[in-house]
Protein backbone atom coordinates (compact mmCIF):
# COMPACT_ATOMS: atom_id res chain seq x y z
CA UNK A 1 0.00 0.00 0.00
CA UNK A 2 2.94 2.34 0.97
CA UNK A 3 4.32 1.69 -1.93
CA UNK A 4 1.74 2.41 -4.42
CA UNK A 5 1.16 5.64 -2.60
CA UNK A 6 4.87 6.52 -3.04
CA UNK A 7 5.12 5.32 -6.80
CA UNK A 8 1.66 7.55 -6.81
CA UNK A 9 3.26 10.49 -5.62
CA UNK A 10 6.54 10.69 -6.71
CA UNK A 11 6.73 8.61 -10.37
CA UNK A 12 2.95 10.28 -11.81
CA UNK A 13 3.54 13.75 -13.30
CA UNK A 14 -0.24 15.01 -12.94
CA UNK A 15 -1.12 14.00 -9.31
CA UNK A 16 0.55 16.53 -7.61
CA UNK A 17 -0.67 19.34 -10.01
CA UNK A 18 -4.39 18.47 -8.75
CA UNK A 19 -3.13 18.47 -5.03
CA UNK A 20 -1.90 22.17 -5.86
CA UNK A 21 -4.77 23.19 -7.67
CA UNK A 22 -7.13 21.40 -4.75
CA UNK A 23 -4.59 23.39 -1.73
CA UNK A 24 -4.93 26.42 -3.34
CA UNK A 25 -8.89 25.67 -3.78
CA UNK A 26 -9.03 24.77 -0.07
CA UNK A 27 -7.16 27.58 0.99
CA UNK A 28 -9.82 29.92 -0.93
CA UNK A 29 -12.66 28.83 0.49
CA UNK A 30 -11.36 28.32 4.18
CA UNK A 31 -10.27 32.40 3.79
CA UNK A 32 -13.37 33.65 1.90
CA UNK A 33 -16.05 32.42 4.28
CA UNK A 34 -13.95 32.50 7.11
CA UNK A 35 -16.62 35.49 8.45
CA UNK A 36 -15.49 39.06 9.71
CA UNK A 37 -11.86 39.74 11.40
CA UNK A 38 -10.45 41.91 13.49
CA UNK A 39 -6.24 42.28 13.07
CA UNK A 40 -4.69 43.10 16.63
CA UNK A 41 -3.17 46.02 15.13
CA UNK A 42 -6.76 47.68 14.56
CA UNK A 43 -7.18 50.93 16.04
CA UNK A 44 -10.81 50.66 14.98
CA UNK A 45 -13.92 48.55 15.15
CA UNK A 46 -14.45 48.07 11.67
CA UNK A 47 -15.03 44.25 10.64
CA UNK A 48 -12.28 43.17 7.54
CA UNK A 49 -12.06 39.87 5.91
CA UNK A 50 -9.90 36.81 6.36
CA UNK A 51 -8.82 37.78 3.01
CA UNK A 52 -7.77 41.36 3.54
CA UNK A 53 -4.65 40.80 1.60
CA UNK A 54 -6.64 40.26 -1.36
CA UNK A 55 -8.44 43.13 -1.02
CA UNK A 56 -5.63 45.30 -0.60
CA UNK A 57 -3.86 44.01 -3.74
CA UNK A 58 -7.51 44.25 -5.82
CA UNK A 59 -8.17 47.87 -4.20
CA UNK A 60 -5.11 49.29 -5.20
CA UNK A 61 -6.22 48.66 -9.23
CA UNK A 62 -8.73 51.18 -8.66
CA UNK A 63 -6.95 53.79 -6.64
CA UNK A 64 -4.38 53.85 -9.45
CA UNK A 65 -7.22 54.10 -12.13
CA UNK A 66 -9.36 56.49 -9.78
CA UNK A 67 -5.81 58.79 -9.04
CA UNK A 68 -5.66 58.43 -5.47
CA UNK A 69 -2.75 57.80 -3.05
CA UNK A 70 -2.30 54.09 -3.26
CA UNK A 71 0.12 54.18 -0.08
CA UNK A 72 -2.36 56.30 2.19
CA UNK A 73 -5.13 54.23 4.77
CA UNK A 74 -7.98 53.52 2.86
CA UNK A 75 -9.65 51.90 6.15
CA UNK A 76 -12.73 51.42 4.68
CA UNK A 77 -12.05 48.85 2.39
CA UNK A 78 -9.13 47.08 4.18
CA UNK A 79 -6.96 47.04 6.70
CA UNK A 80 -3.06 48.01 6.34
CA UNK A 81 -1.16 49.46 3.72
CA UNK A 82 -0.69 48.70 0.07
CA UNK A 83 3.25 48.27 0.16
CA UNK A 84 3.37 47.13 -3.77
CA UNK A 85 4.43 48.99 -7.09
CA UNK A 86 2.13 50.89 -9.41
CA UNK A 87 2.86 48.15 -11.62
CA UNK A 88 1.73 45.63 -9.30
CA UNK A 89 -1.54 47.81 -9.06
CA UNK A 90 -1.94 47.80 -12.14
CA UNK A 91 -0.96 44.00 -13.42
CA UNK A 92 -3.94 43.40 -10.69
CA UNK A 93 -6.54 44.80 -12.47
CA UNK A 94 -6.65 41.41 -14.54
CA UNK A 95 -8.75 39.91 -11.73
CA UNK A 96 -9.86 43.40 -9.87
CA UNK A 97 -13.11 43.51 -11.74
CA UNK A 98 -14.45 39.89 -10.99
CA UNK A 99 -16.20 38.76 -7.89
CA UNK A 100 -14.18 38.42 -4.92
CA UNK A 101 -14.61 34.45 -4.62
CA UNK A 102 -13.92 34.05 -8.37
CA UNK A 103 -10.90 36.70 -8.61
CA UNK A 104 -9.17 35.29 -4.75
CA UNK A 105 -9.40 32.03 -6.23
CA UNK A 106 -7.69 32.26 -9.42
CA UNK A 107 -4.88 34.54 -7.34
CA UNK A 108 -4.19 31.62 -5.44
CA UNK A 109 -3.97 28.93 -8.24
CA UNK A 110 -1.39 31.65 -10.00
CA UNK A 111 0.42 31.73 -6.63
CA UNK A 112 0.42 27.40 -6.36
CA UNK A 113 0.73 26.81 -10.15
CA UNK A 114 3.45 29.58 -10.32
CA UNK A 115 5.73 27.86 -7.77
CA UNK A 116 4.61 24.29 -9.40
CA UNK A 117 5.38 25.24 -13.04
CA UNK A 118 8.41 26.78 -12.08
CA UNK A 119 10.09 23.21 -10.46
CA UNK A 120 8.75 21.67 -13.50
CA UNK A 121 10.67 23.37 -15.17
CA UNK A 122 13.63 22.38 -13.88
CA UNK A 123 14.50 19.51 -16.74
CA UNK A 124 17.86 17.90 -15.39
CA UNK A 125 15.87 17.02 -12.42
CA UNK A 126 14.04 14.06 -12.62
CA UNK A 127 10.46 13.56 -12.18
CA UNK A 128 10.79 12.09 -8.92
CA UNK A 129 13.32 14.60 -7.17
CA UNK A 130 10.68 17.11 -8.67
CA UNK A 131 8.01 15.93 -6.98
CA UNK A 132 9.92 15.11 -3.63
CA UNK A 133 10.09 19.10 -3.65
CA UNK A 134 6.97 19.74 -5.02
CA UNK A 135 5.82 17.44 -1.96
CA UNK A 136 7.98 19.21 0.60
CA UNK A 137 6.36 22.71 -0.50
CA UNK A 138 3.12 21.67 0.32
CA UNK A 139 2.54 22.55 3.38
CA UNK A 140 4.25 25.91 3.93
CA UNK A 141 2.08 26.81 0.47
CA UNK A 142 -0.99 26.39 2.36
CA UNK A 143 0.40 28.55 4.87
CA UNK A 144 0.94 31.57 2.64
CA UNK A 145 -1.99 30.99 0.59
CA UNK A 146 -4.39 30.99 3.47
CA UNK A 147 -2.77 34.78 4.05
CA UNK A 148 -3.56 35.47 0.25
CA UNK A 149 -0.03 36.51 0.34
CA UNK A 150 2.41 36.55 -3.29
CA UNK A 151 5.28 35.15 -2.05
CA UNK A 152 4.78 31.60 -3.25
CA UNK A 153 4.20 33.28 -6.58
CA UNK A 154 7.68 35.50 -6.10
CA UNK A 155 9.62 31.80 -5.49
CA UNK A 156 7.90 30.16 -9.09
CA UNK A 157 9.03 33.46 -11.00
CA UNK A 158 12.78 33.25 -9.59
CA UNK A 159 12.81 29.86 -10.48
CA UNK A 160 11.00 29.92 -13.69
CA UNK A 161 13.60 32.68 -14.44
CA UNK A 162 16.89 30.72 -13.72
CA UNK A 163 15.03 27.38 -15.78
CA UNK A 164 14.98 29.87 -18.62
CA UNK A 165 18.16 30.61 -18.55
CA UNK A 166 19.05 27.35 -19.00
CA UNK A 167 17.43 27.26 -21.73
CA UNK A 168 18.81 30.71 -23.04
CA UNK A 169 15.25 32.61 -23.13
CA UNK A 170 17.06 35.84 -21.17
CA UNK A 171 15.13 38.03 -21.79
CA UNK A 172 11.80 36.34 -20.44
CA UNK A 173 13.99 35.56 -17.82
CA UNK A 174 14.76 39.34 -16.99
CA UNK A 175 11.41 40.11 -17.39
CA UNK A 176 10.04 37.62 -14.93
CA UNK A 177 12.49 38.54 -12.17
CA UNK A 178 11.75 42.25 -12.92
CA UNK A 179 7.88 41.46 -12.43
CA UNK A 180 9.21 40.26 -8.57
CA UNK A 181 11.21 43.58 -7.97
CA UNK A 182 7.85 45.24 -9.06
CA UNK A 183 5.90 42.74 -6.40
CA UNK A 184 8.64 42.68 -3.73
CA UNK A 185 11.90 44.97 -4.11
CA UNK A 186 13.84 42.23 -2.55
CA UNK A 187 13.78 40.61 -5.51
CA UNK A 188 16.34 42.31 -7.12
CA UNK A 189 18.85 40.38 -5.68
CA UNK A 190 18.14 37.48 -8.23
CA UNK A 191 18.90 39.52 -10.88
CA UNK A 192 22.77 38.29 -9.64
CA UNK A 193 22.22 34.78 -11.83
CA UNK A 194 22.80 36.43 -14.96
CA UNK A 195 26.73 36.73 -13.62
CA UNK A 196 26.53 32.78 -14.13
CA UNK A 197 26.07 32.76 -17.91
CA UNK A 198 28.93 33.20 -20.74
CA UNK A 199 25.79 36.31 -22.32
CA UNK A 200 26.15 38.21 -18.73
CA UNK A 201 26.22 41.32 -20.35
CA UNK A 202 23.40 41.01 -23.01
CA UNK A 203 21.38 40.01 -19.78
CA UNK A 204 22.48 42.84 -17.59
CA UNK A 205 21.12 44.91 -21.26
CA UNK A 206 17.92 42.57 -20.94
CA UNK A 207 17.36 43.75 -17.16
CA UNK A 208 17.47 47.36 -17.49
CA UNK A 209 15.24 46.66 -20.01
CA UNK A 210 12.63 44.78 -18.48
CA UNK A 211 12.98 47.36 -15.29
CA UNK A 212 12.12 49.92 -17.24
CA UNK A 213 9.34 48.56 -19.05
CA UNK A 214 7.79 47.47 -16.13
CA UNK A 215 8.25 50.74 -14.04
CA UNK A 216 6.94 52.83 -17.06
CA UNK A 217 3.87 50.16 -17.96
CA UNK A 218 1.17 52.01 -15.65
CA UNK A 219 1.43 55.31 -18.22
CA UNK A 220 -0.91 52.94 -20.14
CA UNK A 221 -3.75 54.40 -17.43
CA UNK A 222 -2.30 57.14 -15.96
CA UNK A 223 -0.15 59.80 -16.91
CA UNK A 224 3.19 60.76 -16.29
CA UNK A 225 3.04 63.29 -13.57
CA UNK A 226 0.95 60.93 -11.72
CA UNK A 227 3.43 58.18 -11.66
CA UNK A 228 6.12 59.81 -10.66
CA UNK A 229 4.02 60.68 -7.54
CA UNK A 230 2.96 57.18 -7.47
CA UNK A 231 6.64 56.02 -6.62
CA UNK A 232 7.58 58.74 -4.53
CA UNK A 233 4.83 57.79 -2.43
CA UNK A 234 6.33 53.88 -2.59
CA UNK A 235 9.88 55.25 -1.51
CA UNK A 236 8.50 56.91 1.17
CA UNK A 237 6.14 54.39 2.52
CA UNK A 238 9.58 52.15 2.09
CA UNK A 239 11.63 54.65 3.99
CA UNK A 240 9.00 54.39 6.84
CA UNK A 241 8.40 50.67 6.86
CA UNK A 242 11.90 50.07 8.23
CA UNK A 243 11.22 48.17 11.85
CA UNK A 244 12.55 44.90 11.83
CA UNK A 245 10.30 41.97 12.18
CA UNK A 246 11.35 38.69 14.31
CA UNK A 247 11.82 36.02 11.36
CA UNK A 248 14.25 38.26 10.10
CA UNK A 249 18.31 37.10 10.80
CA UNK A 250 17.98 40.88 12.93
CA UNK A 251 15.01 39.43 14.76
CA UNK A 252 17.34 36.08 16.03
CA UNK A 253 19.95 37.88 17.41
CA UNK A 254 17.92 40.14 19.25
CA UNK A 255 15.84 37.04 20.41
CA UNK A 256 18.39 35.41 21.49
CA UNK A 257 21.15 37.66 22.46
CA UNK A 258 19.08 40.22 23.68
CA UNK A 259 21.02 42.79 21.61
CA UNK A 260 19.29 45.22 18.69
CA UNK A 261 21.68 45.51 15.82
CA UNK A 262 22.06 47.93 13.49
CA UNK A 263 19.94 46.38 10.20
CA UNK A 264 21.99 48.33 7.42
CA UNK A 265 25.29 46.61 9.16
CA UNK A 266 23.58 43.02 8.91
CA UNK A 267 22.45 43.76 5.44
CA UNK A 268 25.60 44.75 4.45
CA UNK A 269 27.53 41.96 5.98
CA UNK A 270 24.43 39.67 4.09
CA UNK A 271 25.29 40.99 0.53
CA UNK A 272 28.79 40.64 1.08
CA UNK A 273 28.29 37.00 1.91
CA UNK A 274 26.11 36.96 -0.63
CA UNK A 275 27.84 38.04 -3.45
CA UNK A 276 31.12 35.59 -1.96
CA UNK A 277 30.23 32.80 -4.08
CA UNK A 278 29.91 34.26 -7.21
CA UNK A 279 33.77 34.81 -7.06
CA UNK A 280 34.11 31.13 -8.14
CA UNK A 281 33.77 31.89 -11.64
CA UNK A 282 35.05 28.37 -12.94
CA UNK A 283 32.66 26.60 -11.36
CA UNK A 284 29.92 28.42 -13.46
CA UNK A 285 29.71 25.93 -15.92
CA UNK A 286 28.38 23.08 -13.53
CA UNK A 287 24.55 22.87 -13.38
CA UNK A 288 24.63 21.68 -9.75
CA UNK A 289 26.65 24.56 -8.68
CA UNK A 290 24.35 27.12 -10.57
CA UNK A 291 21.56 25.53 -9.06
CA UNK A 292 22.71 25.77 -5.51
CA UNK A 293 23.21 29.51 -6.15
CA UNK A 294 19.75 29.65 -6.97
CA UNK A 295 18.40 28.29 -4.02
CA UNK A 296 21.25 30.13 -1.59
CA UNK A 297 19.37 33.59 -3.07
CA UNK A 298 16.27 32.37 -2.09
CA UNK A 299 16.99 31.41 1.27
CA UNK A 300 18.83 34.95 1.51
CA UNK A 301 16.17 36.50 0.10
CA UNK A 302 14.33 35.38 3.51
CA UNK A 303 16.62 35.66 6.08
CA UNK A 304 17.98 39.35 5.23
CA UNK A 305 14.85 40.79 4.80
CA UNK A 306 14.18 42.93 7.94
CA UNK A 307 10.58 42.71 7.37
CA UNK A 308 10.02 38.68 6.68
CA UNK A 309 7.01 37.08 8.76
CA UNK A 310 5.63 33.71 8.57
CA UNK A 311 3.61 33.44 4.81
CA UNK A 312 7.54 34.70 3.74
CA UNK A 313 8.98 31.31 4.59
CA UNK A 314 8.22 29.91 1.14
CA UNK A 315 10.39 31.30 -0.78
CA UNK A 316 12.98 30.24 1.72
CA UNK A 317 11.73 27.07 1.64
CA UNK A 318 12.14 26.84 -1.79
CA UNK A 319 15.94 27.23 -1.28
CA UNK A 320 15.67 25.01 0.89
CA UNK A 321 14.16 22.07 -1.51
CA UNK A 322 16.48 23.44 -4.28
CA UNK A 323 19.71 22.77 -1.77
CA UNK A 324 18.47 18.97 -1.02
CA UNK A 325 18.72 18.59 -4.92
CA UNK A 326 22.17 20.46 -5.55
CA UNK A 327 24.12 19.22 -2.46
CA UNK A 328 22.77 15.43 -2.54
CA UNK A 329 20.82 13.64 0.69
CA UNK A 330 23.72 10.93 0.42
CA UNK A 331 24.57 11.75 4.29
CA UNK A 332 22.48 11.05 7.30
CA UNK A 333 22.98 15.22 8.56
CA UNK A 334 22.05 16.37 5.05
CA UNK A 335 18.71 14.40 5.59
CA UNK A 336 18.51 15.38 9.10
CA UNK A 337 18.85 19.49 8.03
CA UNK A 338 15.84 19.39 5.87
CA UNK A 339 13.80 17.11 8.59
CA UNK A 340 14.77 20.21 11.21
CA UNK A 341 13.44 22.27 8.43
CA UNK A 342 10.16 20.89 7.64
CA UNK A 343 9.22 20.58 11.66
CA UNK A 344 10.69 23.75 12.63
CA UNK A 345 10.40 25.88 9.79
CA UNK A 346 7.13 24.70 7.46
CA UNK A 347 5.24 23.08 11.06
CA UNK A 348 5.93 25.33 13.77
CA UNK A 349 3.18 27.83 13.21
CA UNK A 350 0.90 24.93 12.80
CA UNK A 351 -1.75 23.65 15.31
CA UNK A 352 0.65 20.28 15.30
CA UNK A 353 2.15 22.41 18.19
CA UNK A 354 -0.01 23.54 21.43
CA UNK A 355 -0.50 27.83 21.92
CA UNK A 356 2.03 27.52 24.87
CA UNK A 357 5.00 26.18 22.72
CA UNK A 358 4.16 28.43 20.00
CA UNK A 359 3.98 31.45 22.51
CA UNK A 360 7.02 30.92 24.42
CA UNK A 361 9.51 28.91 22.60
CA UNK A 362 8.93 29.58 18.93
CA UNK A 363 7.65 32.93 18.69
CA UNK A 364 10.04 33.90 21.55
CA UNK A 365 13.15 32.44 20.25
CA UNK A 366 12.34 32.87 16.35
CA UNK A 367 12.51 29.31 15.81
CA UNK A 368 11.18 29.29 12.44
CA UNK A 369 13.98 30.96 11.26
CA UNK A 370 16.71 28.88 12.93
CA UNK A 371 16.73 26.24 10.02
CA UNK A 372 16.61 28.00 7.31
CA UNK A 373 19.46 30.08 8.95
CA UNK A 374 22.29 26.68 9.06
CA UNK A 375 21.46 25.84 5.72
CA UNK A 376 21.73 29.18 4.08
CA UNK A 377 25.20 28.68 6.12
CA UNK A 378 25.76 25.26 5.41
CA UNK A 379 24.98 26.36 1.32
CA UNK A 380 27.91 29.15 1.77
CA UNK A 381 30.25 27.06 3.31
CA UNK A 382 29.88 24.51 0.37
CA UNK A 383 29.88 27.06 -2.25
CA UNK A 384 32.57 28.79 -1.13
CA UNK A 385 35.39 25.54 0.22
CA UNK A 386 33.58 22.91 -1.68
CA UNK A 387 31.86 23.56 -4.51
CA UNK A 388 33.38 20.66 -6.80
CA UNK A 389 31.29 18.25 -4.39
CA UNK A 390 28.09 19.17 -5.24
CA UNK A 391 26.10 16.30 -6.04
CA UNK A 392 25.98 16.08 -9.80
CA UNK A 393 22.60 16.47 -11.61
Amino acid sequence: MCLKLKDFLLKKRFTLLVVYGLVAVVATLQQYYGGPKRFPTQTNDRDYTYYNNYIIFKQSFFHLKNGSDLYSLHWDEHWDLYKYSPSFALLFGALAWMPDEMGFTIWNLINAFGLFFGIRMLSKIDLEKQNLILLFFLAELFTNLQNSQSNALIAGLVVMAFALMEKQQFFLACLLIALTVYIKLFGVFAFALCLLYPQRWKLVGYSVAAVILLGLLPMIMIGPLHLKSCYASWWHLLQSDYTPGNLSLIGVIKAWSGVSTNQNIVLLIGIVLFAVPFLRVKFYSHYSFRLAILAMSLIWMVIFNHKAESPTFIIAIAGVGLWSVSSGLHQPWRIALVLFAFVFTTLSPTDLFPNFIQDNYFDRFSIKTIPCIIIYTTSIFELIVKPNQLAPL
